[in-house]
């Protein structure tokens, strides 16, 4: 199989959302609009996985604050289930880290009953910071805030 990874694009918007209803039913999945108004903001950075001109996976990065040194926000990462488990996250988030650099803190959110993910972001070097409870609006699930401190 052959992944290409990019720019997310306007055009992704729809794609992405019927990725997060499939990925996040049940958590308040982002709408389409979500996703533009992510893409029009300059602060924040938007990959795409695209098998066969198929978009497949999808991540975003925010810059946090004005001035130097930045910390950074992993905002969303999705990947299409039949193609889960073949390094598209893997890759996505090695992008946006490289994006954000070896001399910032990143942070995340994810749900505490996410094995996959969990193990993902731990083996990128995430430790796990705190507790928020009922995160997930919707289902009421509870989220690990995870830290990946600059080296």
């Amino acid at each position: 199989m052959n992944v290409a990874y990019g720019p997310l694009r306007k055009t992704d918007a729809a794609r992405c959302a019927e990725l997060e209803a499939l990925l996040f039913e049940g958590d308040d999945p982002w709408p389409d609009i979500a996703f533009l108004r992510e893409l029009a903001a300059g602060h924040n950075r938007y990959i795409a996985a695209r098998a066969d001109d198929k978009l497949v996976g999808y991540a975003g990065i925010s810059r946090l604050g004005r001035t130097p040194p930045f910390e950074y926000e992993i905002h969303t990462i999705g990947v299409d289930p039949a193609y889960q488990g073949q390094g598209i996250g893997r890759r996505m988030m090695t992008e946006l880290l490289d994006y954000a650099g070896t001399d910032s803190v990143v942070y995340l959110e994810v749900r505490t009953d996410n094995g996959p993910a969990i193990g993902l972001y731990t083996s990128l070097g995430f430790i796990t910071v705190g507790l928020r409870k009922r995160y997930y609006r919707v289902s009421g699930a509870d989220a690990f805030t995870m830290r990946r401190d600059a080296s």
